[in-house]
């Protein structure tokens, strides 16, 4: 998996860096066909913001998250694409 991390008004420090890799490394134990993930980290005025888009076989997900705290946000963001990956392969497994 190829993790591109982005930041826009935000520095990318290498504990970020790792922070991020290390939790999109716990998507791979429920999906193991993630090609590439491309990650923005944004600040707006007070608003720490994480979006993700992940190309896996079968499409893409996406999801985004908002909080006060960097490392907040990213958290949620993993949550909501673990549910979003258990969705997708689910449909696959499906057809």
């Amino acid at each position: 998996m190829q993790i591109n991390l982005t930041g826009h008004h935000v520095e990318i420090t290498e504990a970020l860096r790792d922070y991020v890799n290390n939790k999109f490394a716990k998507l791979e134990r429920h999906f193991d066909h993630i090609n590439n993930v491309h990650v923005v980290l944004s600040v707006e005025k007070l608003n720490q913001i994480a979006e993700a888009k992940l190309h896996v076989s079968g499409g893409e997900v996406f999801a985004n998250s908002e909080h006060a705290d960097m490392y907040a946000a990213i958290d949620t963001l993993l949550d909501k694409l673990d549910r979003q990956i258990i969705k997708h392969k689910d449909k696959l497994n499906q057809k």
